[in-house]
Order: C-alpha cells, then structure tokens, then sequence
C-alpha cells in the first residue's frame, strides 16, 4: 500500500456505501409510496418512525395481527430475468396472504432492501412492484430500510424482507377451531411456483439448462417461472362479509401437508384429493425437467393451489361463484374427516 492511499482522506463511499444514491432512491420512490398513503397515516416519508392511526370504532376488541417474511432465492431469477417489478409484489403477497388466514385485514407494510452496492434503477423497479402490491392489499407502504453491505452480499445481489401488520375483531379471528367433520375444503388456484421451491427450481435449470424463448401453451416459460405470487386479500376479506370460514391456509414453503396441519384442531384431519384441480402447465415442465417424485413436488411446491379455505357443505356453490366473480379460479380439492389432526393426500 502505496504512502498516498495511507494517507487519503477515506469517504462512506470509499468503503462502498454512497449516501447520495440512496438519497436519489428516496427520490424516485416517493410518488409510488405516496400512492398507498391514506388518512391512517400521520407520518411523513423519511422519518425515524412511521406513525398510523388505529381506527377502532368498528371493532368490538381490535386485535392487531402481524407477519414478516420474504421471497427467497427468486430474487436471483428476477434478476437474471430481468422481472424486477415483480420481485415487490412477491414480498406483500406473502406477508399478506399469511395474516389473512386469520381473517385480519392488512394495515400497513414495511420493506427491507439489502444490497452489496445500490443501484438506484433496479432498487427503483422493486420497490415501486412493493408499492404496486400494497395498492392491491389495500394498505399502506408506511416506512423501510435500504441497506448496502458490501463484503456481505456479492456484486449485484440483493434480498429483500417484508413486514406487515392488520387488524381483526377477536371474536372474528379464524384459527380453526370451528373445523368439524363434513366441512368442505376449497382451493383457490396460484398462479405458478409463487416464492416457494425456487432453490430447486434454479437447480433444475442449472442442470437442465432453459430456453428463454420455450413456451408453455401461451405462455413464456421464463414468465411462467417468475410470475408474481396471487394475492387473496380482496377475495378473503370478501367472502368473510357473506360467509363463516371455518379455517384458512396459505399453501408456502411445505406444500399441502406442513400448511394445512396448522389450521385443523385436535379432533379433524383433512383429506386431500390430488387429482381434483387443474394444475399450471409450469409444474408439469418442473417435475419431467427435475425428474422429480409427486411426493415431493407435493411437499416443496403448491402444486396451482395458493390458497385453502375450509368451509360448511352448503356453502360451497355460492363461494366458488364468489370467487369466481373475484377473477379466482377455484375448485372442491377434500373434505374433513374426525381424526387426530393430520392430512392425507391421495
């Protein structure tokens, strides 16, 4: 080390963090953020804290409920895809889709965005898709954290953290315990893989190679692999209005099994039929490209269900008509037995 570099005067920026690019982030992201704002939100953009008022006059006891979670190793395939815009919407979808499985409807979102160095176009691109997820969910982007760490993460990676909190009346919360033999149970189609499996779905592709130009009926297959995760928000909080849900479940990381067991009570067990819906053309190039067993497609992906609803016999007709109006397909996928809270699969 030359006397002159001993000798500089070292910035921020000479160790690899530059405050001015996370300053023009804030810049750009601005008019998206604001788009999500509402009247519960009393803070404004870029302070220490965000602050937001809790409107209690229509519930009876307000519970607040939250979740934080993340997208996983998809961000890599945004990346190398060129789908950034979508990665954001990935991030509310999963937060979102987990509290309103206890009937809560969502509030606010916080982000986390974790780079080796920032790059300000491409930050932009999934922050404004983070934006574009919260205006879908109906709530607010009221704060978040850009954060470069370089000697942490690689040249060019990033991660990404979602928070979100909502709100439900305690006598209103869905945790199951209205489960009885004889429910049906609904599954609400996904829209592809969602965030979950993508550590495999990389592999396939190392190994297997893509075509970025291969089409899976009408559709890409590179936009079939990084197609955004569904959100249920408007569906759910729309059949709660007209319908007893007897129990809810976000189909993620697990699959059928490791999901739906967390909804039942000490006396059910659902039963599973897996040849009751159509299953996305993406999770057939998957399993023959990956050579993979339906075991365990069923345990690491959703398999075209993103979302499971159990509900009374009588109204089945009228919710897969809901939902159908709500641009979700839908379909009969089991039923609930007595048991000793397990799932099987057939």
């Amino acid at each position: 080390m030359t006397k002159e570099i001993k000798n500089k005067n070292l910035t921020y920026a000479d160790s690899g963090v530059d405050i001015d690019s996370a300053n023009s982030l804030i810049t750009k992201i601005k008019p998206s953020i604001k788009e999500t704002l509402n009247s519960n939100v009393l803070s404004q953009i870029g302070g220490f804290g965000a602050l937001f008022e809790l409107e209690t006059a229509h519930y009876k006891r307000p519970i607040l409920v939250s979740g934080t979670d993340g997208v996983g190793t998809k961000v890599m395939l945004a990346k190398e895809f060129e789908k950034l815009d979508l990665i954001g919407i990935d991030l509310v979808a999963m937060c979102v889709n987990d509290i309103i499985t206890l009937g809560a409807k969502p509030l606010f979102f916080l982000d986390y965005y974790a780079t080796s160095k920032l790059d300000v176009e491409s930050a932009t691109k999934v922050i404004n898709g983070i934006a574009d997820g919260c205006k879908e969910s109906k709530m607010a982007l009221i704060g978040g954290e850009t954060a470069e760490m370089p000697g942490v993460y690689k040249a060019g990676d990033f991660d990404l953290a979602g928070f979100c909190v909502g709100v439900v009346d305690y006598d209103n919360i869905i945790d199951g315990e209205k489960i009885e033999e004889s429910n049906i149970i609904i599954g609400i189609a996904s829209s592809g893989p969602h965030s979950n499996g993508y550590s495999l779905i990389r592999k396939i592709i190392e190994l297997k190679g893509i075509n970025k130009n291969e089409m899976l009926g009408e559709t890409k297959l590179i936009d079939a692999i990084t197609a955004p995760t569904t959100i249920y928000v408007d569906a759910i909080l729309n059949l709660i209005e007209s319908y007893d849900l007897k129990g809810i479940a976000h189909i993620t990381g697990g699959g059928f099994k490791e999901n739906i067991v967390r909804i039942l009570n000490k006396n059910s067990n659902a039963m599973i039929d897996s040849s009751s819906w159509d299953r996305p053309s993406i999770f057939q190039w998957l399993q023959e490209k990956g050579n993979i067993t339906d075991d365990e497609m069923l345990k690491t992906f959703n398999c075209g269900i993103g979302m499971v609803i159990v509900i009374d016999q009588n109204d089945q007709d009228g919710i897969i008509k809901k939902l159908s109006l709500l641009g979700h397909k839908s379909f009969v996928i089991g039923e609930i037995k007595s048991g000793n809270q397990t799932v099987s699969i057939e």
